[in-house]
C-alpha cells in the first residue's frame, strides 16, 4: 500500500512540472475563504501500556474459577478504515490558513490477546482478537503553513487538534448479559487527539487537489477500564491514526 501511495503521489508532482503555464485553480488563492471536500483512507492501532501484573489469569469471583489462562503477550495490529469529509478554510496570508475538516469516519480497531497453552509451546496464534468498530465524527482543527506558489504546485507542512466523537459506542457495547470470556473491548465516546502532517497543492483549471499524509495521536488512555479479561491486564491504550487524504477546493 506504501508503495501505491508513493507513486500516487510522484505522478501527482509528474503532472505538476510538465504544465506549460500557470492553471488558475478556480482563483482560490484570491479567497479568504474556501470550501472542499475529501476522501481518506486510515491505518489505526493502539500503543498498549501493560499493567505490572499483566501476564496473571483473570478470576471470575462469580463462577468462583479462572476463566483464562496466563498471557503471553498482547498487540494491536494495524486495521484500515476510510473517511468522507468537508473543507472549510480561512486564508490568514499567502503562507498561511486556518483550517477546519469535519470527517466521518469508519474504522475498525483490534487488539489481540496471546494466551499460554498447557503442553503447548507456541504463542504465536492469538487464540482472541478483540474488534472495536467505531464510526466517529472528527473535527480537525490545524495550520496550513505553505510554500510559495511554483508554477502549479505549492508544498506544505500542518498541525493541529482533533476531537473525535463515537456516533454508536452505547449500542454497539452493549454486552451486560454476557459471559466473562464474551465480553468487549470499550472506547470512551470522545477523546482529543493531536495531528501533524505534509502535503501538496496541485493546482487545476478550476479547482486544487491536495494529497496528504498526516499521522494523529490521542493524548490520553481511551479505554474504559471494566472489569474483565480484556481490560484488566491494560494499563493504558492511546489511539495512533496514519491518513492519507485527497482533498479537492
Amino acid at each position: 500500500m506504501r508503495k501505491k501511495l508513493t507513486l500516487l503521489i510522484v505522478v501527482f508532482l509528474v503532472i505538476s512540472n510538465l504544465a506549460k503555464a500557470q492553471n488558475w485553480g478556480g482563483g482560490i488563492d484570491d479567497e479568504d475563504f474556501n470550501f472542499g471536500f475529501s476522501f481518506q483512507y486510515i491505518s489505526s492501532e493502539y500503543k498498549i501500556l501493560k499493567k505490572a501484573d499483566w501476564r496473571n489469569p483473570y478470576f471470575d469471583s462469580g463462577l468462583g474459577k479462572y476463566v483464562t489462562d496466563s498471557l503471553s503477550a498482547i498487540s494491536s495490529p494495524t486495521s484500515v478504515g476510510f473517511g468522507i469529509g468537508f473543507v472549510v478554510n480561512k486564508r490568514v496570508n499567502n503562507n498561511l490558513d486556518v483550517r477546519l475538516t469535519p470527517t466521518l469516519v469508519f474504522n475498525d480497531r483490534l487488539i489481540s490477546y496471546y494466551y499460554v497453552e498447557p503442553g503447548i509451546n507456541n504463542p504465536g496464534t492469538p487464540l482472541i482478537q478483540k474488534k472495536f468498530q467505531a464510526t466517529m465524527i472528527d473535527l480537525p482543527v490545524g495550520l496550513k503553513i505553505k510554500s510559495d506558489r511554483m508554477m502549479n504546485f505549492r508544498a506544505y507542512m500542518l498541525g493541529g487538534l482533533k476531537y473525535s466523537i463515537d456516533l454508536a459506542s452505547g449500542k454497539k457495547n452493549n454486552d451486560a448479559s454476557a459471559a466473562p470470556i464474551d465480553k468487549l473491548i470499550k472506547n470512551n465516546k470522545n477523546f482529543l487527539s493531536y495531528e501533524a502532517g505534509i502535503g501538496f497543492d496541485i493546482y487545476f483549471e478550476w479547482f486544487k487537489m491536495s494529497p496528504e499524509l498526516k499521522m494523529s495521536y490521542s493524548f490520553k488512555d481511551i479505554l474504559k477500564h471494566d472489569n474483565t479479561p480484556y481490560a484488566n491486564p491494560i494499563d493504558k491504550a492511546k489511539l495512533r491514526h496514519f491518513t492519507f487524504s485527497l482533498f479537492f477546493e
